[in-house]
């Protein structure tokens, strides 16, 4: 087994969030990670799912400022990211696509295997239409940070795996500026096979392990600096 005890704990701490950190929205009945278990998360996986953005907030907010986007006034985030909320499951809705609330922001879990050929970083014809739908919405709420994450499995080279992340989180990329959603909002990082979800001792855990994640961030306007 390749990863180490810490990242086999943060699989752990995402799987019992899956059966008993939730929490059900009394209005939309949607699931979502409470606060106590984001909590916990973070200590197992090190920021990676609540930290800082690719490529660091200063330099995100000034190609943000640079495409004419503004910040959303502090009072008004949360309702605005819960329309897009509605928005994504909505449009998603009947695919493998995972909307998960953290806090403020959104994360999409996209498993490989339904946008993505084994061993390939180019987006199967099939996907795009879901693809379409995500892009969509993003166009709509335009007001926010896209990072997009790519991870595999633990099989083939340490390298292999991280080049293949890291084409697949472009390719993805690629394709949302393509339709529409502006490049200076997306930023792109490849995890290799270091961020599991699940065991790679299963078919079933390597299964989960390929997959892109889309990570969505509201544009405070506190993170707008003074002019």
């Amino acid at each position: 087994m390749r990863f180490s005890s810490k990242l086999m704990a943060a699989g752990a701490a995402l799987s019992l969030v899956g059966v008993s950190a939730c929490t059900t929205d009394p209005e939309t009945g949607e699931r979502r990670i409470s606060k106590t278990a984001i909590g916990g998360i973070g200590g197992a996986l090190g920021g990676y799912l609540l930290g800082d953005l690719v490529g660091g907030r200063s330099d995100r907010t000034e190609k943000i400022l640079g495409a004419g986007i503004g910040g959303i006034a502090g009072a008004a985030v949360g309702s605005y990211m819960d329309k897009q909320e509605r928005e994504m499951r909505a449009r998603t809705a009947g695919t493998d696509v995972q909307v998960v609330r953290q806090g403020d922001d959104l994360l999409l879990n996209i498993p490989s295997g339904i946008n993505f050929a084994y061993n390939s970083a180019t987006v199967e014809p099939q996907f795009r239409a879901t693809l379409d739908k995500v892009a969509s919405v993003l166009r709509d709420y335009n007001q926010t940070y896209i990072d997009v994450y790519g991870h595999t499995d633990s099989t083939g080279s340490d390298s292999y795996n991280q080049t293949l992340s890291e084409r697949r989180a472009v390719s993805v990329a690629d394709y949302l500026s393509s339709h529409g959603v502006q490049a200076a909002r997306i930023a792109t990082r490849g995890f290799g096979e270091t961020q599991p979800i699940a065991s790679n001792e299963t078919e079933e855990g390597r299964a989960a392990n390929r997959r892109v994640e889309v990570k969505i961030v509201p544009v405070s306007q506190n993170d707008i600096p003074p002019r």
